[in-house]
């Protein structure tokens, strides 16, 4: 006899610009069949999904509501980008004072309901809170993953891109790091097709910087990013719920990764069902890996200030 079917759910914790923005991306490429919103704000999230429902005649296939932590009980992966936002003129790292507070109290609640679900985390500064994430959950550290450099990747991607001329889907580059102000660019191992790039070294700097301080323009333009960090989420997912295997710059805890140990920083993984399956090595030249030592002392140092 076939074992009872088994929908897959998603949770979304917060309602803001990122959050719905999300939420609305999973429900219109259909990733599962059950999609809920928490917040604290509990009518935000009642307007949210009702907004959302009714547009289902035009989607369908998605079971979606407003609900309460206890909905956490048979999610597949609980997605967190709650918090305070980044503001004009405010780093990432600038938000963890802010957010700590706030993950501490969402974590316990989650875990309450559900200790086998993927936790994806969004909410910045994200490696941190990533880390904070996995020593109060007491998950597996496969099943606590951040949002990590995927996004700056991708922006690093589409910029080189836009240089070239050439569809950033053909670009082969990648940023790792901290999301944030030490992230790094790996030049050495950027290609098209195979072929270096044959960027100048004023070239390259003007597309690293470019990328470094995306979030920062779209932040002083608009006050919050969301649609990129959602297609972002979105990729993450249906590499988890496919089982897909895609390689993704995740945040993941490190284990003498490039001399980095017990920090949550951007590096490629393999993702699927179990979470991340394998961070795999990358040839750093000299100075690459000597700044992402830099990126992770950074990231050591704040985490030593918290009361994990």
């Amino acid at each position: 006899m076939a074992p009872p079917f088994k929908p897959n759910r998603v949770v979304v914790i917060g309602t803001g610009a990122v959050g719905t923005t999300t939420a609305y991306t999973l429900l219109l490429r259909r990733r599962m069949q059950e999609l809920v919103l928490i917040d604290v704000n509990h009518q935000k999230a009642l307007g949210e999904a009702l907004d959302m429902n009714h547009g289902m005649p035009f989607v369908g296939g998605v079971k979606l509501w407003a609900g309460t932590y206890e909905d956490c009980r048979e999610a597949d992966i609980i997605i967190v980008t709650a918090g305070a936002s980044q503001k004009p003129g405010e780093t990432r790292i600038d938000l963890l004072r802010k957010n700590i507070s706030i993950f501490k109290d969402i974590i316990q609640k989650i875990t309450k309901y559900n200790q086998h679900a993927i936790l994806l985390i969004a909410t910045n500064p994200v490696d941190i809170l990533a880390y904070a994430t996995l020593k109060i959950s007491g998950f597996d550290r496969r099943r606590v993953i951040g949002s990590g450099t995927v996004l700056d990747s991708a922006r690093f991607r589409y910029l080189i891109g836009k240089h070239k001329e050439i569809d950033p889907r053909s670009i082969h580059g990648q940023i790792i790091g901290e999301h944030g102000d030490s992230e790094l660019p790996v030049w050495s191992l950027s290609n098209v097709a195979g072929i270096d790039l044959g960027f100048d070294e004023a070239e390259r700097q003007e597309i690293f910087e470019d990328t470094k301080n995306a979030a920062y323009e779209i932040i002083d333009a608009k006050g919050s990013t969301s649609y990129a960090i959602a297609l972002a989420l979105d990729r993450i997912v249906v590499s988890i719920l496919d089982n897909e295997g895609a390689v993704l710059n995740v945040s993941t805890l490190l284990n003498n990764y490039n001399g980095v140990s017990d920090v949550f920083l951007g590096a490629p993984c393999v993702v699927d069902r179990s979470g991340v399956r394998e961070v795999l090595d990358l040839p750093l030249s000299e100075e690459e890996q000597a700044l992402f030592q830099k990126s992770g002392e950074k990231l050591k140092a704040e985490i030593s200030k918290l009361e994990l």
